[in-house]
């Protein structure tokens, strides 16, 4: 890398290339004479690189702009030709909906006003625009409210904008920047609150949805400028390195930055109805979502004493590292740790890092990420950041009962990975008192949960050992053992399923072809032993041969899927198919769920056949104390889902690839047409057409291309029969995923004291597992190494009673699991609303349905 990438690369940061010096003074200025000196011969290199670097480590972005401040002094055209540039990447960042990269180029554009390289004006004007957007587009009659994530997107950057430059605005153009503040007061004066609902962390917050003082993230950010103001604009957590330059800068001249133009958004449906509103707005927040939902875990007295913007400036650089170093977890862990702040903020990070990793309704990475980078902030930080974490698992684990069932799972795969990666150790005597709970107790299931994946990611003694001070939990690990395979017994060898078992082994071996061994089932096996007995006898020998290992499981149904396919052709038989299945894998979980899985990939199993055994009797009465059902529920719906999601991306695919195709072809042709319509003298006699072999050529080349044309338009039109399908086969998958859902819960509500409201499930539970947020918590960095003062073996529950009934409970997880469902997959249940709505959500269908489904696709009620 050239020594002038390098120095911008790591300008700010503790590093060689600039020695021992650590103050951004220097660094400005060793930079800025490396960049001037290949201004010359590398400027368009330059200009593209320090663009990149600004959008890409947007926490130097006041760095950058005081080095941009200092070249506009010796080079004014190079400066006007980066604002130009500038300019033109945040139009087509409007254009193209790209929110991050708008956010951050107004921050640059604001760090450049600050460093005098544009005119306060232009930034002003720039904000003026999108609030006369977002203002435009709230307006009952001209604008089309559905589409409100745009406009406070629009709102949220111009705010964010003040920490960065309110000081200079406000001493440069105070007429300006007062108007544009009164313009937001009244644009949030005509919005609607940005109601929370199916995306709270924890349930309870949906229940006391809309009360007065709740603030959502837009009002919350306008309170903390309002503060900001207050303060005469002081920002501790933002550096203003311009100001150790000012006496230079105000020589340099300031550019305009020209006029933007924001996007016109959808109109608004021609016929007004809630579920065109629902879908609009739906399609509004996944395009604009909120960056992040807080995840308020410790006292306030943990997050050190902020101001109420540095809060938002720290949440604003981790959020962009996070995004920024996504795939790169040292790199991320390593600026993480790195900020340019003043003070520490590790219980802020350890926040920030939690609200992403359980954001609803998806994290905007990958959990293993997150998963990777705490591992290595931990390493990075190891007298601080693991007491942090251990701190938020307590606290976590305090509130487990009232965490939304999604974020449940999430913590569970995140903590047994994380533990997993740090020897196992954890002091489980604190949760050993869980043992004293209801088998349906969430503090329980949870443990029980916990070590069941790291017995996946490890072994049974091994987790088994990591329990050894907590020797009663391990009455909470899966069952230790392999398959249960049922024609295993000596004493049972002259059983008839024994025997047949025995004989089916021996085909496998002596490779009998399928054909012949699916002859000796319909001859024999089938009409003297009957359905029942010819499953279990096929299903335990193949999949006892395919047991040994996840390649030996795939070689046996890739080889005799076939042999499954003939027998359980029909839902029904399948039914039976998967039950077996489980039965074979009872003691393991895992493997249960990746045949299951498997088998639906070569479509062995229907995805409505997993539907309809998960809600048999059997895995009903575990719903509340086991994820075996739900997993299995999820991989079917998820698979479902991929196929149609990967058919879409094929289908986009195709369509650029024939807009390729079809121009290929126009130009084939135009040539052929130009080529024959050509005069050329053969045995000097003038001729209509070019050289014969040119010509033959050209035809064959034109040919080639329509014929290229013709191929992709079949694909396409395959393909989108296959999508039309798969569609079909999706609605009929919801339609019985929620009928089941709706019979279930009609009986379970019904025996659970006919609630009709989550509260009257749930009585007393609220009270008895509150987190009195002044409580010490147990995450204290002295006392890292001693367990929660809060914690049952310290003494700290006088009362570990749990007060929620059996049947509240099953009904409480399974409307969690009801809302988790209708979240994660809304785009495609909007797509079949009206036929849900007419068939499953009628007024027989029971009210907590209904509001846990509403709640999920966050659709009005009225």
């Amino acid at each position: 890398m050239s020594s002038w990438k390098s120095l911008l690369l790591r300008i700010g940061d503790k590093c060689p290339e600039y020695g021992t010096s650590s103050d951004f003074k220097d660094h400005i200025e060793t930079c800025f004479g490396s960049l001037r000196r290949e201004l010359e011969h590398s400027g368009s290199d330059i200009l593209e690189f320090l663009l990149q670097c600004a959008e890409q480590l947007p926490h130097k972005i006041p760095l950058y702009g005081t080095v941009i401040g200092l070249i506009n002094l010796e080079n004014e055209e190079f400066v006007g030709k980066l604002v130009e540039k500038a300019h033109t990447n945040f139009q087509d960042a409007l254009d193209s909906g790209n929110f991050n990269s708008v956010r951050i180029l107004m921050r640059l554009m604001t760090a450049m006003m600050c460093s005098k390289v544009l005119q306060p004006s232009s930034l002003v004007v720039v904000f003026e625009t999108l609030l006369s957007s977002a203002a435009t587009t709230v307006d009952e009659e001209k604008g089309n409210p559905s589409w409100q994530p745009c406009a406070d997107f629009y709102i949220t950057c111009i705010l964010s904008c003040l920490p960065w430059g309110g000081a200079e605005l406000i001493e440069q153009v105070p007429e300006e920047i007062e108007r544009v503040m009164v313009g937001i007061e009244a644009y949030l004066s005509i919005r609607r609150h940005a109601s929370d609902t199916g995306l709270s962390f924890f349930e309870k917050d949906d229940e006391t949805e809309g009360s007065p003082g709740d603030k959502d993230f837009l009002e919350d950010l306008w309170d903390r400028v309002q503060a900001l103001s207050s303060n005469e604009w002081k920002v501790e957590s933002v550096p203003r390195p311009h100001l150790s330059f000012e006496a230079q800068l105000v020589a340099g001249k300031s550019h305009e930055f020209g006029p933007i133009n924001c996007p016109n958004i959808p109109n608004p449906p021609s016929v007004p109805s809630g579920i065109a509103y629902g879908k609009q707005k739906h399609e509004a927040e996944l395009k604009y979502p909120q960056r992040i939902r807080r995840l308020n875990i410790f006292p306030p007295s943990k997050i050190q004493d902020l101001q109420p913007i540095d809060r938002f400036v720290v949440e604003e650089y981790l959020l962009d590292v996070l995004l920024f170093f996504n795939g790169r977890r040292k790199e991320c862990a390593s600026f993480m740790v790195g900020l340019p702040v003043p003070f520490r903020y590790e219980y802020l990070m350890a926040e920030t890092i939690f609200s992403q990793l359980l954001m609803l309704p998806a994290p905007p990475f990958k959990p293993i990420y997150y998963t990777l980078v705490i591992i290595d902030l931990c390493k990075a930080l190891p007298g601080a950041f693991p007491a942090v974490v251990a701190g938020a698992v307590r606290t976590l684990f305090d509130k487990i009962a009232d965490l939304d069932m999604e974020c449940r799972t999430r913590l569970i795969l995140w903590f047994s990975h994380h533990l997993s990666n740090f020897q196992f150790i954890w002091p489980w005597e604190e949760w050993a008192y869980v043992l004293d709970l209801p088998k349906c107790a969430p503090q329980r299931v949870f443990v029980q949960e916990v070590l069941e994946r790291e017995v996946r990611l490890s072994y049974w003694d091994k987790v088994k050992q990591s329990i050894e001070n907590a020797p009663g939990l391990e009455e909470l690990l899966p069952p230790k053992g392999g398959p249960n395979f049922s024609f295993g017994a000596e004493d049972g060898k002259e059983k008839t399923g024994h025997v047949l078992s025995g004989e089916l082994n021996n085909m496998v071996k002596g490779r009998t072809p399928v054909r012949e061994i699916i002859s000796w089932i319909d001859e024999s096996l089938l009409p003297n032993n009957g359905l029942e007995v010819t499953i279990r006898v096929l299903v335990q020998t193949l999949l006892n041969i395919g047991s040994k290992s996840f390649t030996h499981l795939i070689t046996v149904l890739e080889r005799y899927g076939q042999v499954f396919a003939k027998v359980c052709p029909d839902q029904d038989k399948q039914v039976m198919l998967i039950a077996e299945v489980s039965s074979f894998w009872k003691s393991n979980t895992q493997m249960t769920a990746i045949a299951i899985d498997r088998m639906m990939g070569y479509r062995l199993v229907s995805n409505l056949a997993i539907v309809r055994w998960v809600f048999s009797t059997e895995n009903i009465d575990q719903f509340h104390t086991s994820d075996r059902p739900w997993e299995i529920l999820r991989n079917a719906v998820s698979k479902t889902y991929n196929r149609i999601s990967d058919l879409r991306k094929e289908i986009l695919s195709l369509k650029k690839n024939i807009s390729s195709a079809e121009e290929a072809a126009k130009e084939s042709k135009a040539e052929l047409d130009a080529a024959e319509s050509k005069l050329s003298l053969v045995d000097d006699e003038p001729v209509v057409g070019e050289n014969p072999v040119r010509l033959n050529r050209l035809k064959s080349h034109a040919e080639k291309a329509q014929e290229e044309v013709v191929s992709l338009q079949e694909s396409l039109e395959a393909k989108e029969a296959l999508l039309a399908r798969a569609i079909d086969e999706n609605e009929a998958l919801f339609i019985s995923l929620y009928r089941n859902f709706s019979n279930v819960l009609m009986e379970r509500l019904a025996e659970a004291s006919g609630a009709r409201t989550l509260r009257e499930l749930k009585p007393a539970h609220s009270d008895m597992m509150a987190v009195d947020p002044e409580e010490p918590s147990a995450m204290d960095l002295d006392n890292e190494n001693r367990k929660s003062e809060n914690s049952q073996s310290n003494g700290g529950r006088a009362d570990n009673a749990y007060n929620v009934g059996e049947k509240e409970q099953w009904c409480l997880t399974t409307l969690g699991y009801v809302k988790a469902f209708s979240r994660q997959y809304a785009s495609e249940i909007w797509l079949h609303i009206e036929k849900l709505d007419a068939e499953v959500f009628t007024e027989d269908a029971p009210p907590l349905l209904r509001e846990a489904v509403n709640s999920g696709l966050r659709r009005a009620i009225n």
